[in-house]
């Protein structure tokens, strides 16, 4: 097997190569390493199979797009980059085998809020013909525009001609003065030529519709409906309606409910099979997460396509130009594929046995005919590849790594494992050991999940890694409140249920210790955003269990992420989502710095428009009034992602100094 792309690994490193400034502490070489972002970020095959377009991480902040030839290979060619201030790529995709669509991001103060918006922008594969295809608000606009649209349908029967269907966003003008104003507001689909920009309007805009899904073949066959309150904030539902074929009239399909837990309750509509004129989509069956299907004839005839008693299916496997559903997937002591298609499950598991050691193998994207197919492969201890592998020939080569910073490190095995909760629960979880490590008394760290809408799943983690590699035992809980297990494991949420989540965080502590892996005096906790919140409360449900807690952009007060939301249209959402009552006032870390005993670290950057800086600040600020020891980093203009090689690496470095000094290392 070869690799097909001159870049060589430690030429590549070098060029990644990432700086500190003075006011930084000097990164380790293992700090470097692991804090670098993922080199690849994207890929996608064109059409026609010859070209692969890669979006790449830069030094710093920033993103690059290449494009590699997929036939004879060699270095791939910049056609395009993103500074990472504030802009950067999300994806890219082929609209003909010469035309890319892309998409970009980009966070802006405006009227002294964070916003995220994006934008969809064309080029053709040499860099050239550059146009911006979102349309955006003008000087008689009512409104700015946010959201740039995003293709829904690619068209496939129209590849050459490089047309696509895309959601707009229409703002209504003002009218005085002049007679050319439009009025037409809300979300609606256009037809938009790729290469010449040309456009016209194949579902006139709607207010209040958040989603239109359509065959694949041009046709909008499902739309989502939500309404607002009274207040004007955005509803807890979605109502979905569809259309029969060749029927313009739209008919009640289902309504998506958000709970105050977070969970959603009713068939959420994901793809619309044209051969079988139904539309598949998630919906609880005993009260767990299944893949579905509806007959749109008429009838509403509903048929589980998947379900599963011990874990939720979340997964859809699509491929091809007209995304065609082929599978699902689910994670149980790792995330396994389910294929519908007899073809592609028999090649998925030829491919695992040619793969060795890569069981999680997943199919990104295909040429038209689904001869070529571009892959990724990974494992706990590879970061991953893509590869290409042709049907005809039976050759599969690969293509890139996806950290090659790491190429000639060993990483360590990951064991999934289940320690009892307080109450007897056997809470799953993961746990990563230093490689070559007898396991037994060693420094150790709990590390919670983000979320708490999330889980841990058995693959590599660059945090864990890192750790592991700087001889921690590292244990990734999936603690109630965690998601995956159905709606009894996800309880009321990890905010309003946090008495058991955070139980359940430190239960794995406490296991640690008992099984002799985690010595004397050396355990530690260490969390990201939810996982943040839950590393500061553990300290207010047993302050003498760690003696030392990093907590990343976390939560600090629930009534704050209330507040930080007011001026959101998500505002009623995350009420409910927070919930009132006691558990508010005793959940909230901030308010309880008195009974923190061990060191606290912690770090946020200062555009993070998911947990506002001000949660760190204020925790900060509460602990040096009680007089404990804490220290925070902020990050200037990085977000809650710190995606930013040098940022990372220093917040390793000082991670690791920090623990070490704290547990007597």
């Amino acid at each position: 097997m070869r690799r097909w792309f001159g870049l060589g690994a430690t030429a590549l490193v070098a060029g990644m190569a990432t700086t500190v400034t003075a006011a930084d502490p000097v990164a380790t070489a293992d700090a470097t390493a692991f804090g670098a972002r993922e080199y690849v970020q994207q890929a996608s095959l064109s059409p026609d199979g010859t070209k692969i377009a890669l979006i790449t991480a830069t030094q710093g902040r920033g993103e690059q797009l290449l494009i590699a030839d997929a036939v004879v290979g060699g270095d791939p060619k910049l056609i395009s980059r993103t500074s990472g201030n504030p802009e950067h790529f999300s994806s890219c995709s082929w609209s003909t085998d010469t035309r890319l669509v892309c998409r970009v991001r980009l966070v802006q103060q405006t009227g002294g809020l964070r916003l995220g918006f994006t934008r969809m922008i064309s080029l053709d594969a040499d860099g050239r013909n550059f146009k911006v295809l979102s349309v955006d608000a003008n000087s008689r606009s009512l409104d700015i525009v946010q959201n740039g649209g995003g293709i829904i349908d690619w068209l496939p029967d129209e590849k050459t001609a490089g047309a696509v269907l895309v959601t707009r966003a229409f703002v209504p003008e003002y009218s005085t003065g002049t007679t050319i104003a439009s009025s037409k507001e809300g979300l609606g689909v256009e037809r938009v030529d790729t290469t010449t920009g040309v456009r016209s309007i194949v579902e006139q805009p709607r207010r209040n519709v958040v989603e239109y899904i359509t065959d694949g073949r041009g046709q909008v066959r499902i739309m989502g409906l939500r309404a607002p309150t009274a207040s004007g904030y955005s509803g807890n539902t979605v109502r979905y309606y569809y259309r029969a074929k060749g029927d313009r009239d739209w008919k009640p399909l289902s309504a998506v409910t958000t709970g105050a837990s977070g969970t959603d309750q009713g068939f959420d509509p994901y793809a619309v099979d044209p051969t079988r004129n139904a539309v598949i989509g998630f919906d609880s069956v005993g009260g767990r997460r299944a893949l579905v299907q509806i007959a749109l004839d008429g009838t509403g005839k509903r048929d589980v396509l998947l379900s599963r008693p011990d874990v939720d299916v979340d997964g859809l496997i699509r491929i091809g130009n007209d995304r065609r559903v082929v599978g699902a997937s689910f994670a149980t002591d790792y995330r396994r594929a389910e294929f519908f298609d007899p073809a592609l499950k028999a090649l998925s598991a030829s491919l695992g046995r040619a793969l060795p050691g890569k069981p999680l193998v997943t199919f990104v994207d295909a040429d038209r005919s689904e001869n070529r197919l571009l892959m990724f492969a990974g494992s706990d201890t590879d970061p991953g590849r893509y590869y290409l592998f042709d049907k005809k020939t039976r050759k599969l080569e690969e293509v890139l790594p996806v950290r090659p910073q790491l190429a000639n490190r060993t990483l360590a095995p990951v064991k999934s494992i289940a320690f009892p909760a307080a109450d007897g629960t056997s809470i799953p979880g993961f746990l990563t050991l230093p490689p070559g490590s007898t396991g037994r008394n060693l420094p150790a760290i709990v590390m919670p999940h983000g979320g708490p809408g999330a889980r841990d799943e058995w693959n590599f983690d660059w945090w864990a890694q890192f750790f592991a590699a700087r001889g921690f035992a590292v244990l990734q809980p999936n603690f109630r409140g965690s998601t995956g297990y159905g709606d009894a494991w996800f309880q009321k949420n990890g905010f309003q249920s946090w008495r058991t989540a955070v139980g359940d965080v430190n239960d794995a502590g406490r296991w640690l210790s008992a099984q002799g892996i985690a010595a004397p005096g050396k355990l530690a906790i260490v969390g990201w955003s939810y996982g943040g919140y839950a590393a500061l409360q553990s300290a207010v449900l047993d302050p003498d269990l760690y003696k030392a807690i990093v907590a990343v952009a976390p939560v600090s007060d629930l009534d704050l992420v209330r507040e930080e939301a007011r001026e959101y249209s998500s505002f009623v959402m995350v009420d409910r989502f927070v919930g009132h009552g006691p558990h508010v006032q005793q959940g909230s870390p901030a308010r309880h710095a008195s009974a923190f005993k061990a060191p606290v670290l912690l770090f946020h950057g200062d555009e993070d428009t998911n947990v506002g800086i001000g949660e760190s600040r204020l925790m900060n600020g509460r602990l040096r009034d009680a007089g404990k020891k804490v220290e925070l980093v902020e990050f200037k203009g990085l977000d809650h992602q710190l995606a930013d090689g040098a940022a990372r690496a220093s917040m390793l470095e000082k991670s690791d100094a920090f623990l070490r000094a704290a547990l007597g290392m």
